[in-house]
């Protein structure tokens, strides 16, 4: 048990720390990654330059740095592209265009859209929940229940976009390609989408839009749609996002919202906001090395799967990880960070298409998150609507169900094609 004692400092001190504080964010998840990285160090023999030179080939590896690379580039998209107004232009063109009777479909619908460009669920909340709040106050509709159709929806994004935190952190330590990843995510969980459209639509038969919307410059949307698309066909992620940049300081300096140095700025402030993710990356990457070197990985595989003799077994005990170490720290991103490296083991051991485990990866950690009154979503969007985080969870429906959609796509072998 000693080469898995890091992980269970990591998780001690992390859960510990933040159930005494009575917060699950007072404690920097940096920190707690700090804290048992130093303790890492000293579990393995050899003098102090041989154990970092192991500890750094695990948060240097290939993997890693392209993992890295992803997120600077995508922090610095996402923050010119709002900064030039992307995200308000996208809200406006979703209720502008959508009729009456199919606004709380609708709402739900630019909640998906929104996080799938911006590739955030917590920047879609925030966009949308004060006008989810104003539409319910103004239609009589249950704040929760509006609240909770915004939030629920922001998942489909975050387990889906090609800028997602989760979708580059799943699909780099799984060695798949992100298009390969989301032809088969978006078949376990597009009847769910489908089906929350159908609910609403019924639920909001006599739901009024507003009137009061913003003017749309339509130019504003398209370093999203580019970036979708380029996507979708393949394009190198790198390339992808390097395009998205310039397209948003091409539009932004043209239309005079920011000149050449407000767009470095912008950038800047992107990636800046990126930072406490990629000192993780580096901590946690370097951490499981050591683990490994430990032998701990081969022992972590060894009991959860010693008695399981199929596929359908091992893909449970990734899904089951995931959710278990999702729960302790409160981030979908950094739970997949620190638990694929394990789950390509048990994937390989086991035979699984790295596509498939690459998507248990991302889906059972949006169901998670989704659904923990402490994780960082539902508390924005508590904050903004002036809700008790217990209130919105029980209407979080889009992630309770992409979980039972996750089962049964275990237990059926769907799709198919894939298991």
């Amino acid at each position: 048990m000693k080469a898995l004692s890091p992980l269970f400092v990591f998780l001690i001190f992390y859960l510990v720390t933040s159930i005494i504080a009575q917060d699950f964010y007072k404690v920097p998840i940096a920190i707690a990654f700090l804290v048992s990285s130093v303790y890492a160090l000293l579990t393995i023999k050899g003098t102090m330059n041989e154990r970092i030179s192991i500890f750094a080939k695990g948060a240097g590896n290939p993997t890693m740095v392209l993992m890295l690379a992803i997120f600077i580039l995508a922090g610095a998209f996402a923050a010119s592209a709002k900064a030039i107004g992307s995200v308000d232009a996208t809200v406006n063109v979703a209720l502008k265009y959508l009729p009456e009777e199919a606004l709380l479909p609708g709402i739900f619908l630019a909640s998906c859209f929104i996080s799938l460009s911006i590739g955030t669920s917590c920047g879609t909340i925030a966009a949308l929940t004060p006008l989810a709040v104003g539409i319910a106050q103004q239609a009589g509709i249950s704040i929760p229940l509006m609240v909770g159709l915004v939030a629920g929806g922001t998942y489909f994004g975050d387990n889906l976009s090609f800028i997602s935190d989760t979708t580059i952190a799943a699909t780099q330590t799984q060695g798949c390609s992100m298009r390969d990843k989301f032809r088969v995510n978006i078949r376990i969980v597009a009847p769910v989408a489908l089906l929350m459209l159908i609910a609403y639509f019924f639920v909001g038969t006599n739901v009024h839009s507003p009137t009061d919307i913003d003017s749309i410059n339509i130019w504003l949307i398209i370093p999203y749609i580019i970036v979708v698309v380029l996507a979708i066909c393949g394009v190198n992620v790198l390339l992808t996002l390097g395009i998205g940049i310039l397209l948003t300081g091409i539009i932004g300096v043209s239309i005079g919202t920011y000149d050449v140095f407000g767009w470095f700025a912008a950038m800047n402030d992107g990636i800046m906001g990126m930072s406490e993710l990629i000192i993780v990356t580096i901590l946690a990457g370097g951490m499981l090395e050591i683990i490994r070197h430990n032998g701990g990985i081969n022992l972590i595989i060894k009991a959860l799967t010693h008695n399981i003799k199929t596929a359908r077994g091992g893909e449970l005990c990734i899904a089951a990880l995931t959710c278990l170490v999702n729960i302790c720290t409160a981030n979908n991103t950094v739970a997949i960070i620190t638990v694929g490296p394990i789950v390509k083991d048990i994937a390989k051991r086991f035979h699984i298409d790295p596509r498939k485990s690459a998507s248990i990866l991302d889906t059972a950690s949006c169901f998670t998150q989704g659904l923990l009154p402490y994780g960082a979503q539902v508390l924005i969007a508590a904050g903004l609507s002036g809700l008790n985080p217990i209130a919105i969870v029980p209407h979080l429906y889009y992630p309770m169900f992409i979980g039972v959609a996750l089962l049964l796509s275990i237990l059926f072998r769907y799709p198919r094609r894939y298991s």
